[in-house]
């Protein structure tokens, strides 16, 4: 029995073919998406085998009519669905990264042996480096850097290796070592600069957690503009997910500085936008620019310990 839709009956006397030449298609086969377009315009049709396919009939008055609909329909998805975003050369970083974590964590063993003197006592690393926000405001701005390398026990520092680690290797993939951890520098200190703004004058705080969060924010502001034509309306659902980690991961624990949090999050969204923007214009970052960028990282590193030592 031929198949047709509920609009046919048989008050139609004449039927035609409808060829799928006449809609603009090179292929001369029927696709099923029209039956659909069809039925929504409220137009007849029915389907006969013809050979090895089958043939789309729609009655005399009404062939104009299915030929203009199904060209707006082929018209308006004609690059639908975009194509999928190209897949970048993933960077090699792996070592790179591996040996900034190892550092941090040598750097913690180091802060906490009491083995250098300066000026004939040993420093207090954590008075000297630690967010205070009345200091900061008082123009000790190297402490924006120098906490993002403190940690209060080791259990803090696992766990910005091992959860920061992972984004900032995500991160890396996508555009490459240097670029990666100078944005988590700018990240974190800029989320540790809006919290001592916005903190009273003694809130005090340490960790890497601000700029973890950055690269979390980051992550999502790539997952915006890589996938937006797929996304569509879906646009804010990678911000989505990256608020639901800071509600996980970042608001647990007497002592977490939500602040902190937050707005390392909330400078890492912007980052991740303008640079995927400014990569998708103008290319990938070379090695040697990425190579300089990871060396003035350390350099800032080095330079804010000297002064807050000095």
């Amino acid at each position: 029995m031929d198949a047709q839709n509920e609009t046919v009956t048989a008050q139609w006397d004449v039927w035609l073919p409808l060829d799928p030449a006449a809609v603009g298609m090179a292929e001369q086969q029927v696709k099923p998406v029209w039956l659909l377009v069809l039925s929504a315009r409220e137009i007849p049709y029915r389907l006969t085998p013809d050979q090895s396919e089958m043939q789309l009939l729609v009655p005399e008055e009404h062939l104009q009519a299915a030929i203009y609909e199904l060209q707006c329909y082929e018209t308006e998805n004609r690059n639908w669905p975009p194509p999928s975003p190209p897949t970048r050369e993933l960077d090699q970083s792996v070592l790179a990264t591996l040996s900034i974590l190892i550092l941090l964590a040598a750097f913690h063993n180091f802060v906490r042996a009491d083995l250098v003197m300066i000026n004939g006592a040993l420093p207090d690393w954590f008075s000297l480096g630690m967010v205070q926000a009345g200091s900061i405001r008082a123009g000790e701005w190297w402490r924006l850097i120098t906490a993002l390398t403190l940690h209060a026990d080791l259990s803090h520092l696992l766990g910005n290796l091992a959860i920061g680690g992972l984004f900032v290797f995500l991160l890396c993939r996508e555009w490459g070592t240097g670029l990666s951890w100078s944005l988590t520098l700018l990240a974190g200190l800029s989320g540790n600069l809006a919290n001592a703004c916005l903190q009273s004058a003694a809130h005090n705080s340490v960790g890497a957690s601000t700029a973890v969060f950055g690269v979390v924010g980051m992550l999502a502001g790539v997952r915006v503009i890589r996938h937006r034509q797929h996304q569509q309306y879906r646009w804010p659902l990678p911000v989505a997910g990256a608020v639901a980690l800071l509600v996980v991961l970042g608001s647990e624990g007497k002592n977490t500085d939500l602040g902190a949090h937050l707005f390392g999050l909330v400078s890492g969204i912007p980052l991740g936008v303008a640079v995927e923007l400014l990569i998708g214009r103008v290319g990938p970052v070379p090695r040697l620019a990425n190579l300089l960028l990871g060396l003035l990282s350390m350099v800032c590193v080095a330079g804010a310990w000297w002064l807050a030592l000095s």
